[in-house]
């Protein structure tokens, strides 16, 4: 029974690449929708701060002909819009709409007494315009929130008493400035409002708002906080549906902020509700805008054309410039950064896109999608079990069939779940066994005899490197085919386990090279238990052990790099457009080329595949990254391996310039 079992496991391989290769045609149509998807957004917005505008023009001598001379470098530069926020009593009053006033204000003013009971909020507008303009805003924001507003007036101007205290009436956050909207429009801006969750939500006042919204052209509007408008009061209003259904009606999305320590609470049930009329947006801090011209505009030229970023948000702050002995800010800076000389308007228009509202990517979803993405998940299971195959050969049907059995259930409980669990595992399956497999020819090779000559060495060794990478990269469309979710496109969802596969394949191939080697693991596990531990060894295990923690530090999105090594990556991003990883074409790949170079005479140098699979693995993690385009993920990898390639033969050539040398010179150094 058990000799009739292995028999099935071994001819279960030959037919498990066949439903590989059946899952890899399935997913070339998944693909080709995603290409279509990422095809569909293609103008880019760039948004200032307003309130950031205001306060460095409030510096100013004359703020009103320093706000205004602003405004038009930006416009002229590329600026399309201005985040407006809520406004409170206190922005109004520094924007001089109006001036507030407390009790012993009033009193000193009107000569009375200060009330013993009382500590109302008096306001006075500056004139009939800003009466007639936020009279209705006040009375509709306090009275929603049961404050009286009454009328009020001194000295021939109108205004309001609002009966609560002027700490507390300053807090209370009302619709964007209708006259700086007003006059925004006036020159050409778009409108991006920015909302709280701060007050109790109110379905009324909120359909007020985005009319108004609406009327005045908004099409996307940015949450400041930690949470989305109606967060807070859903479990008992329903109110981020109730809220979602009010942005349909008027035609408004919103935008994604990249980088957050942590996602905005409800962002992504409220872009589930709004079918993802979603755009991501990359944004400069304050500090951040005072960097060197260049540095600015090569990272908004990277954003949009690597990580599906389409709107720039764009910040500023004065300063105290002793040196200058006066008050600065980096609106410049950050003009010729967009223009010249940094000119990353006119780059990001060099690489297809258009300058102006930012549009949500219009997703391709053809109606046989779901079925391909069933026969790639068999192709996925297929290539996982082949994996456990050489590990533990009397599992391969097992592991195929109960995988089958795992992922529908685990589809049925949490499809998002599903598909991350299943990327990854083929993500780590891909390399894994395309390194396993170059191991075992490279033992073929050197067993053979005669001897191949260095010709054929290096002709062998370039053409086990392109088949190795062909097959490491087969993982890629079912990673592709998976995760193909505009979820994913926008980071709402996210490729989770980075740190695993950039460490369990480089595991399995050295597992796989200490005891799956024609070595009896009954024999050679006790023998390694039994082995005597030396301070080299410790010595040896502490190195390996910082060497395995700085590696993964370097991963995923949260690495930090040297300045010099940040230098260095803008230099290969502006030579070649498309920067290829370091790691691939400076060190894996040339070390695979000159380690199955040298294995295939000296058996021992086998063990730098431990090493060389780190190339392997991270060309299947550039595709993980799913907010990045396909073709910029496709022309990284090609990049890396065609350079690795140059690289690789460079070092095989040294090495056997070493071995002559050695062959030459050694028999000598033993005379001596």
């Amino acid at each position: 029974m058990y000799q009739k079992w292995q028999y099935w496991n071994n001819r279960a391989r030959k037919w498990l690449w066949a439903v590989v290769v059946i899952g890899l045609v399935a997913a070339v149509p998944v693909i080709s929708d995603r290409l279509q998807t990422e095809r569909t957004s293609k103008s880019v917005e760039f948004v200032f701060d307003y309130r950031d505008l205001t306060d460095a023009a409030s510096y100013q001598a004359r703020p009103q002909d320093y706000l205004n001379e602003q405004l038009d470098k930006l416009k002229e530069a590329g600026v399309t819009s201005m985040a407006l926020f809520e406004s409170t009593l206190s922005d109004l009053e520094k924007a001089r709409r109006m001036v507030t006033y407390n009790e012993k204000d009033i009193s000193r003013m009107t000569g009375q007494p200060v009330p013993g009971n009382q500590n109302f909020t008096y306001v006075q507008f500056m004139n009939k315009e800003s009466a007639d303009a936020y009279t209705p805003m006040i009375k509709e924001t306090f009275g929603s929130l049961g404050i009286a507003v009454n009328p009020w007036g001194y000295d021939g101007q109108s205004g309001l008493v609002i009966e609560t205290s002027p700490e507390d009436a300053s807090l209370k956050p009302m619709q964007p400035d209708p006259m700086a909207m007003a006059m925004l429009r006036s020159k050409g801006f778009i409108i991006m409002p920015r909302m709280t969750d701060s007050l109790p939500y109110n379905q009324q006042l909120v359909e007020s708002t985005l009319a108004n919204f609406e009327k005045n052209g908004v099409k996307r509007i940015l949450f400041e906080g930690e949470s989305v408008k109606g967060f807070h009061d859903d479990a008992d209003l329903n109110s981020l549906s109730a809220f979602a259904e009010l942005l349909n009606k008027h035609g408004i999305g919103v935008a994604a902020i990249e980088g957050l320590k942590a996602p905005q609470l409800g962002f992504n049930k409220l872009a589930y509700l709004l079918d993802y009329n979603v755009v991501r947006l990359h944004s400069l801090s304050e500090a951040d805008s005072s960097l060197d011209v260049q540095t600015i505009a090569d990272r908004f030229v990277l954003a949009t054309k690597d990580r599906n970023i389409r709107i720039i948000y764009l910040n500023t702050v004065p300063t105290r410039s002793v040196a200058e002995a006066k008050v600065k800010d980096s609106v410049d800076n950050l003009v010729h950064s967009l223009a010249d000389p940094g000119n990353a308007v006119q780059r990001i228009e060099n690489n297809g896109f258009t300058i102006g509202q930012a549009e949500p990517f219009h997703v391709s979803d053809s109606s046989m999608q779901r079925y391909f993405k069933l026969v790639a998940v068999a192709g996925a299971v297929a290539l996982i079990a082949i994996m456990i195959s050489y590990f533990l050969p009397a599992l391969t049907l097992a592991a195929f069939i109960l995988g089958l059995i795992g992922c529908a259930g685990l589809y049925v409980l949490n499809s998002s779940l599903m598909e991350q669990a299943l990327a990854l595992a083929v993500a780590i399956s891909g390399p894994t066994v395309a390194t396993v497999l170059a191991v075992r020819k490279i033992t073929a090779l050197h067993d053979q005899k005669p001897e191949p000559s260095t010709g054929s060495r290096l002709g062998k060794t370039v053409l086990l490197y392109v088949q190795t990478s062909i097959l490491s990269l087969a993982a890629v469309p079912f990673v592709i085919a998976l995760l193909n979710n505009i979820s994913y496109s926008l980071v709402l969802n996210q490729f989770r386990g980075v740190s695993l596969l950039h460490f369990v394949p480089i595991f399995l191939v050295a597992v796989y090279l200490l005891f799956y080697r024609g070595i009896s693991l009954q024999t050679e596990v006790p023998k390694l238990l039994r082995m005597p531990i030396t301070v080299w060894m410790v010595g040896a295990l502490v190195i390996l052990a910082a060497a395995g923690y700085y590696y993964l530090s370097r991963t995923g999105n949260a690495g930090s790099v040297s300045s010099y090594e940040m230098a260095f990556r803008t230099f290969m991003e502006n030579t070649f457009g498309v920067r290829p990883r370091t790691k691939e074409f400076l060190m894996a790949h040339p070390l695979f080329i000159v380690g199955a170079f040298a294995a295939i005479k000296y058996r021992k140098a086998i063990y730098v595949m431990i090493i060389a699979v780190i190339g392997q693995l991270s060309m299947v993690d550039t595709f993980a990254h799913i907010h990045s385009p396909v073709l910029i993920s496709l022309v990284r990898g090609l990049l890396g391996l065609g350079m690795g390639l140059i690289f690789g033969i460079i070092a095989a050539g040294v090495w056997r310039l070493l071995e002559g040398a050695w062959t030459r010179w050694s028999p000598r150094l033993r005379k001596l």
